[in-house]
């Protein structure tokens, strides 16, 4: 459709490419963005016969490596569908940075819709759902913990020993080197960071892990459950305990941590409590729940340097600040590495 913009989108030379690569697409399209988080850039497809679908690339300017993975998700898309774990339909991936500036895939658009805010979920999911909302989300990560990798096709898709370091390694680097842009740094990182190194539990089995879990990526549709887990960009494969317990992270067990976060999407009544749901993941898997404590302060410490990351990029001006709070995004960093040091003192 003529005088269209989308950020980061050559329009007519995408439509081009979904014309020639993409059965059931008919373009021209209207485009709309989607938004709600500080990464992709995802934008709605629209075409005259009503059939839609979504369309994702990177963000604009230079990037960390092998950050904004594309060619991970579509491989991780492609792969889950014939799974238990819900995803969206995997409908074409574009490696030619020549189309549009960067790779892009598209995906079936599935009815549901993200939670971010505890209006949103008031709104959304009456009371009387909220525990089947709560059970079916920890039920699709349980599921997704217990698929071979191997037998799935993704065994080739990362490394599968030293998760842990990896991570530690990947998100302290990315900490450091989005220091300058977001003009601060904190003491706290670093010593942490050294915790997590020299009393790091034993590595079980490798298993796909999503990485940022949460019901702000999950589609949630009508019956209040997850008709889709969405933005696998950074995936991989590793341990299933660090998967878990950042999850749990966003669940509140306790009357402070409702207080801490009274807009999250988990801070409405009706919800399980963070260790009923822990327990209820433990019993689908077996799996043991003893070092817990140093897994959640471990996905605290992450989250601080993810969020470190996204805040300098709005520092340095690569992504527009129009509407969004920055001392906020200082203050979840600030939240998390005070979590992340609880949480050490937990495990002593």
């Amino acid at each position: 459709m003529t005088g269209q913009q989308a950020e980061g989108y050559n329009i007519a030379a995408v439509e081009s490419w979904i014309e020639a690569n993409i059965e059931g697409l008919k373009p021209p399209f209207r485009w709309t963005r989607l938004e709600g988080g500080h990464s992709n850039l995802t934008y709605r497809l629209d075409d005259a016969n009503g059939r839609k679908a979504v369309v994702r690339r990177p963000p604009q300017g230079e990037l960390l490596p092998k950050a904004h993975d594309m060619s991970r998700e579509w491989a991780l898309l492609s792969a889950l569908a014939p799974t238990p774990v819900p995803v969206p339909p995997a409908l074409g991936f574009c490696k030619d940075p020549e189309v549009t500036g960067a790779a892009f895939y598209l995906m079936g658009l599935v009815d549901g819709q993200p939670l971010y805010t505890a209006e949103e979920t008031a709104e959304r999911v009456p009371e009387d759902r909220r525990v089947i909302l709560a059970h079916h989300f920890f039920d699709t990560l349980a599921d997704l913990h217990e698929l071979d990798p191997d037998v799935i096709g993704l065994g080739e898709l990362a490394r599968k020993e030293n998760y842990l370091g990896r991570q530690l390694k990947t998100w302290y680097r990315s900490w450091t080197s989005s220091v300058e842009a977001a003009r601060f740094d904190d003491l706290r990182v670093h010593r942490q960071q050294q915790y997590f190194l020299e009393h790091m539990p034993e590595q079980g089995m490798a298993r796909v892990v999503h990485g940022d879990y949460g019901l702000h990526n999950c589609l949630i549709g009508a019956g209040s459950t997850i008709s889709a887990v969405v933005d696998w960009e950074i995936a991989t494969l590793g341990d299933p305990m660090a998967d878990l317990a950042y999850a749990l992270n966003q669940w509140p067990e306790s009357a402070q941590d409702l207080l801490d976060k009274p807009d999250a999407a988990t801070s409405v009544s009706g919800f399980p409590t963070r260790s009923e749901l822990a327990g209820r993941y433990a019993e689908r898997t077996g799996r043991s729940l003893d070092n817990l404590n140093y897994y959640m302060g471990f996905n605290y410490w992450r989250y601080a340097c993810i969020t470190h990351g996204v805040y300098a990029r709005y520092r340095e001006g690569k992504k527009s600040t129009v509407g969004v709070d920055l001392e906020n995004i200082r203050w979840r960093i600030d939240y998390s590495l005070n979590a992340a040091q609880a949480a050490i003192q937990r495990t002593s």
